[in-house]
């Protein structure tokens, strides 16, 4: 994949949006004054006007795309800049568009800030009856400490790194897993492995992007070498997490609860067991969510717009071999 940029055309770029229609009159007034082409309300994501140069896009509708590509795809597109972190609703094909990247890291302080507060959460038992509405619930309990408690974060991208730091300061042993061989940098530990890491964590923050690599990675397998009570929070996809294994690790007190933001499919079925299990806390993929979502999002596509038309780098270049 090429990441050669440069605007040496004798007018304004093109760019074909799929976005909410905010961020599409946002784009209209960025200073190159391009023709916003807009498309989200009229046709499938993945129908593009040909005479786009660009192409801004979020993941949502990507999912039901095709796998064969469009008659003359990439057509006049040089590059594409999905808003989302995720790429795993992107057929193939549209990798073959010379330079792809991604949002990441627009929702990392709003994801961080829902780990610390699911954290929280479980251990002062926030999920768990804490609150008094009668005498009759006048009970007295001891309630966990956040400090000094063990978090184990799989996958140490934007979102992972700064939650580090969120749990860090809290007083938390923070652990990850990298490639590498074990090892200390900074105040977090690595480890090679989700296996190695899981036996030593109290929390166990999912964050990775999903890949046939992490499809369903933790498992069963994982669950057996957990720490005992381990809580486990999934930020991510929902197939990274094997269902069953979860329920199983639950009933036999592996894992003593799972806070959930993200689940396969979404929403989950009328009926399904999370929905009513004791010690599953659902969410409905809300964590990425703040006030100020809709500035970050225009900051990280203007950013970058204004890289590409004067040929500078780009951040978060999609590397199409590694899958995200």
């Amino acid at each position: 994949m090429s990441s050669k940029t440069g605007w040496t055309e004798n007018r304004p770029p093109v760019i074909a949006c799929n976005l909410d229609p905010k961020q599409a009159e946002k784009l209209s007034a960025h200073t190159s004054r391009p023709k916003v082409l807009t498309y989200c309300d009229t046709a499938p994501a993945w129908d593009v006007p040909k005479d786009a140069d660009f192409l801004f896009t979020f993941f949502r509708g990507w999912d039901s795309a095709p796998r064969r590509k469009p008659d003359g795809w990439p057509f006049n597109l040089k590059w594409v800049q999905i808003a989302s972190a995720g790429i795993d609703a992107f057929p193939d094909w549209v990798f073959e568009v010379p330079l792809v990247t991604t949002g990441r890291g627009i929702s990392a302080e709003a994801i961080a800030e829902y780990v610390v507060a699911t954290i929280f959460a479980h251990e002062k038992q926030m999920f768990d009856g804490l609150l008094a509405r009668s005498a009759d619930e006048w009970t007295k309990r001891t309630l966990g400490l956040v400090s000094g408690k063990s978090v184990g974060i799989y996958g140490y991208g934007a979102i992972g790194r700064r939650a580090a730091e969120k749990l860090n300061a809290l007083g938390m042993t923070v652990s990850a897993v990298k490639r590498e061989a074990s090892q200390e940098v900074g105040n977090v530990n690595f480890f090679s492995s989700l296996k190695e890491m899981v036996s030593s964590v109290d929390h166990l923050v999912l964050a990775v992007p999903l890949t046939q690599a992490t499809r369903r990675s933790v498992n069963a397998e994982i669950f057996a070498a957990a720490k005992p009570g381990l809580h486990v929070i999934n930020i991510c996809r929902g197939e990274v997490l094997d269902d069953e294994a979860l329920l199983a690790a639950l009933d036999n007190g592996q894992v003593s609860a799972a806070t959930l933001d993200v689940t396969a499919p979404e929403p989950l079925p009328q009926g399904h067991v999370f929905y009513a299990h004791p010690r599953i806390r659902l969410t409905p993929h809300i964590s990425w969510s703040s006030e100020d979502n809709a500035e970050r999002i225009a900051a990280k596509l203007h950013g970058n717009l204004d890289r590409y038309l004067a040929g500078e780098t780009l951040t978060d270049v999609v590397v199409a071999a590694r899958g995200y």
